[in-house]
């Protein structure tokens, strides 16, 4: 069942930030950022824990105001002696708005400069998984808006854990034995953890799970605190050997994992059949980018939101790129598909900066033209050319990335070392019981003089985007099995049909320009992203919506490969893994197997 994101209030007791919720306060009165690095640094040995490591993870249970953040990230810039990437994750069942958080921290002048980057980078307040990147990416928070049941779904190694939230007393979901088990699971070995509070069953659910606890002089009028060490095994990272990668496609998906793997130090060598990049699928004129909501908030949901906040920050990071979140509108195609937006929208009570239902007129107004219904509005969506992707992403590989066109290699030709197939089919090395599909589409490229064209991306069982460089794409056409790449004439007719069952206007059919594009699905429409078989990973059947899932594929596959927190929790991570196919065949087989008679 879908569960709404409900903001933080923002509060006062006696000047300190306050939750009426919960009532409590969200830090000592003696003061924040004081606390946060006497307990949370301090109590975890920090700065000194990570000095000269290549990487280290802080799991936080409570972000709150973001201050332990804020503090870890200064000192962090203050060391000489710093880790090389600093990665801290935290859960927000009710994150503050931007527009609090800056109130808030305008009290904190040391850390203007931090503070502006974080409400500069800071999400819409959609549930979910939020990675924001700081100092080249050599800063990374992660933040899970969710409640803290979501630690046992995590996929990280911690060094250190900040045990903060309210007292235990007014927030027992925070303190209790399962949750304490389910960060206890996340230790690296070695890991330590902190908190302010030294409530008896709080220190005891910490020993029973694997930590020697003890007691240190507390912050302000707290008399003590709990400083812990787990002495169980704990995970043991060991760090990438060599860090050179094979990647097979330079498309939207191999361009995307070449820049992520290029920026976190390794060497990659690009290898394309054809004689430059984003030639296939990911050559089209221009195409759009959104998310998708849906009353239960589905897997497929949850997993395109958290493909399109990343594909955004992507976008908005590259120089060269030619794109524009000009807003996306889902029109809907019937009663019942507005029935649907509008229960997803009350379900999840989503902010109007993220999506908001419109009227007709008000659709109307948006797209500048006027439109054949209503729907879903996304403001920040928009259209992004292809091509200028993928050049904007392997130019800022830079010196890291050798490329190879117009030249085919088989799996048994590829350079030893971690290989990865961004080849959109998975004819290098099938995936078993896949049973991937290819489909052919056509898109249409119709003048800007040909009609009215709008200023927003329009959907209706189709699209139609903006002029772009004086054409307008319309489209798709969807023709499963179909391996004809010469452009059809009745293509183009269904393109228009959509066009104007959009629109509610006449296209001229004079002019047209078009291209054929072959995309690969899976059965559940949902992309392949991980490890296939070996040293072979891939990112694969992008389907329709390459624009978007390239990037998250990118990051998950980056972060797997460096054994980093991974960007979203793990039932998502599941829902796209090749092998999830197999699984499903031996749990069909095992169903079917004849069960033992009894004696």
């Amino acid at each position: 069942m879908a569960q709404p994101l409900v903001p933080a209030a923002l509060d006062f007791h006696d000047g300190v930030p306050y939750s009426a919720a919960f009532g409590d306060v969200y830090h000592s009165a003696d003061g924040g950022l004081a606390q946060a690095r006497h307990v949370f640094l301090a109590g975890n040995g920090l700065p000194r824990r990570w000095e000269r490591r290549e990487r280290f993870v802080v799991l936080e249970t409570g972000f709150g105001l973001g201050l332990n953040f804020l503090a870890t990230w200064r000192a962090w810039k203050e060391d000489p002696t710093r880790c090389s990437r600093l990665h801290f994750v935290s859960v927000e069942k009710h994150p503050f708005a931007v527009a609090d958080l800056r109130t808030l921290h305008e009290r904190y002048a040391e850390l203007k400069n931090e503070a502006a980057q974080l409400h500069a980078a800071w999400p819409p307040l959609v549930p979910g998984a939020h990675r924001m990147e700081f100092e080249r990416g050599a800063v990374v928070l992660t933040v899970f808006f969710s409640d803290v049941s979501i630690a046992r779904d995590l996929r990280l190694q911690a060094d250190a854990i900040y045990l903060d939230g309210f007292a235990p007393a007014r927030n027992t979901e925070m303190w209790s034995h399962q949750t304490l088990r389910s960060i206890a699971r996340l230790c690296a070995s070695g890991a330590t953890a902190a908190t302010w509070s030294v409530a008896s069953p709080v220190r005891a659910a910490l020993e029973e799970v694997g930590f020697r606890v003890e007691k240190r002089p507390g912050f302000g009028s707290k008399r003590e605190m709990l400083s812990a060490v787990y002495e169980k095994a704990g995970i043991h990272f060991e760090a990438p050997g060599e860090r050179t990668a094979t990647v097979v496609g330079a498309g939207l998906a191999g361009a995307a994992i070449s820049e992520r793997l290029c920026g976190r130090g390794w060497d990659v060598t690009l290898v394309e059949r054809h004689p430059r990049p984003a030639q296939e699928a990911s050559g089209n004129h221009a195409g759009a980018f959104h998310p998708i909501v849906t009353p239960d908030d589905s897997v497929f949901a949850r997993l395109t939101r958290a493909a399109f906040l990343q594909a955004s920050r992507t976008f908005s990071s590259l120089e060269g790129l030619k794109w524009d979140p000009c807003g996306v509108l889902q029109l809907a195609r019937d009663e019942r598909e507005d029935a649907s937006q509008r229960r997803a929208v009350a379900a999840l009570a989503l902010p109007p900066d993220y999506a908001q239902l419109v009227t007709r007129e008000e659709a109307s107004r948006h797209a500048g033209v006027p439109l054949a219904a209503g729907g879903l509005w996304f403001p920040q969506a928009g259209w992004v050319q292809p091509p200028s992707l993928v050049n904007a992403l392997l130019e800022r590989c830079g010196s890291r990335l050798r490329r190879i066109y117009g030249k085919t290699l088989a799996l048994r030709e590829m350079p030893q070392g971690t290989v990865i197939l961004a080849t959109a089919d998975d004819a290098l090395c099938r995936v078993p019981h896949a049973r991937l599909r290819r489909v052919r589409g056509q898109v249409t490229y119709v003048p800007e003089e040909a009609f009215e064209a709008p200023h927003a991306v329009c959907l209706r069982g189709g699209m139609v985007l903006p002029a772009v460089d004086g054409l307008c794409v319309a489209g798709a056409s969807f023709d499963p099995d179909d391996d004809d790449p010469r452009p059809r004439a009745e293509s183009d007719e269904g393109n228009l049909a959509r066009v104007e069952k959009i629109l509610l206007a006449k296209v001229e059919a004079k002019n047209l320009e078009h291209r054929v594009g072959f995309r690969v699905v899976a059965p559940d429409r949902l992309p392949l992203v991980g490890r296939i078989a070996g040293n072979v990973h891939g990112a694969l059947a992008l389907g329709s919506r390459g624009l978007i899932w390239a990037s998250l594929a990118a990051e998950i596959l980056a972060a797997s490969l460096e054994l980093e927190p991974m960007p979203i929790e793990g039932k998502l991570l599941d829902a796209i893994a090749p092998g999830r196919f197999a699984a499903r065949a031996r749990r069909r087989e095992g169903s079917r197997a004849p069960r033992p008679s009894r004696p």
